[in-house]
């Protein structure tokens, strides 16, 4: 796929969430460096000050309460008129929760589709209106390739990141007519802060009989560190794709997250054909 340079060198406006660690910090420090406009959102805006660096004309700190959708539209709402336009909206905060779906309680889950979901939805309801008047933009989603090949223990991390894939592989097709690009990121494992307590919730009340869980969540725990991906060459794979005039709906980022991918596209293939006869035999007869 060719990228057009005038498309993708040209300044633009951005709008970041979950900007004060992460892909989103990353993301806003390397579209400061290339002169790009940026809104960047925390519920922390002091440690996205004190991380990303003093306000100047090209950067936006600004506080959102995603699960808020008031909250969100202000936000929307500021980064388009101190900007005078809104051109790439990602989607990028969320956490992980860890647990059998027996030991996380409705709280937790309730909170976990919030911030994971629903603050996607948020901000995609509030930016779509500048969109659509504008017919152009980019919309990318922060998913994971938990939502395509998900861990033993992880199941509501999985749901809510199969939602997201979901809602975009749908929204794509919804607003490509008007102007409008859609692409959902699935990363795999990369060296962020995402295993520490801030960005992971593991189950209050573990049950003695999921010895599996706790092994899953024990190896991926051991993992802090020392994941293979680096988090600065995923920020330019981002902003690569934003550049490009035709991005993908889907992109996987990690070696691991290719080959997780891969394997259960081979495992869906296996199960769907083996039961081809009978998905087959629904019709009535006759």
């Amino acid at each position: 796929m060719k990228n057009n340079s005038n498309y993708e060198n040209k300044s633009r406006v951005w709008f970041i969430t979950g900007a004060s660690k992460g892909f989103g910090l990353s993301l806003v420090k390397q579209l400061l460096a290339a002169g790009q406009k940026v809104a960047a959102t925390s519920r922390y805006v002091d440690s996205l000050l004190k991380a990303a660096g003093e306000v100047s004309e090209n950067f936006l700190p600004l506080y959102a309460n995603l699960a808020d959708d008031k909250s969100v539209a202000n936000a929307i709402e500021t980064a388009y008129n101190t900007f005078n336009g809104l051109d790439v909206v990602i989607n990028n905060a969320g956490y992980g929760i860890g647990g059998s779906i027996e030991e996380l309680t409705d709280e937790e889950a309730r909170e976990s589709f919030d911030v994971n979901v629903f603050g996607t939805l948020n901000v995609i309801r509030a930016a779509m209106p500048y969109l659509r008047g504008q017919q152009s933009g980019h919309i990318i989603n922060i998913s994971s390739v938990a939502g395509i090949a998900p861990a033993t223990g992880w199941a509501l991390y999985a749901a809510t990141k199969f939602a997201v894939i979901g809602l975009s592989q749908v929204l794509a097709e919804d607003v490509k007519s008007m102007g409008i690009k859609v692409t959902v990121v699935a990363p795999g494992a990369f060296r962020t802060n995402f295993l520490s307590g801030d960005s992971l919730v593991i189950a209050k009340n573990p049950i003695d009989a999921y010895a599996e869980v706790r092994d899953s969540h024990a190896r991926y725990l051991q993992m802090d560190g020392k994941q293979a991906g680096d988090p600065e060459k995923a920020a330019a794979a981002i902003i690569r794709i934003a550049g490009e005039e035709n991005p993908p709906v889907h992109l996987l980022l990690g070696e691991d997250a290719y080959n997780r991918a891969m394997n259960k596209l081979e495992v869906l293939e296996h199960e769907f054909k083996l039961n081809e006869e009978l998905s087959k035999s629904m019709a009535y007869q006759g």
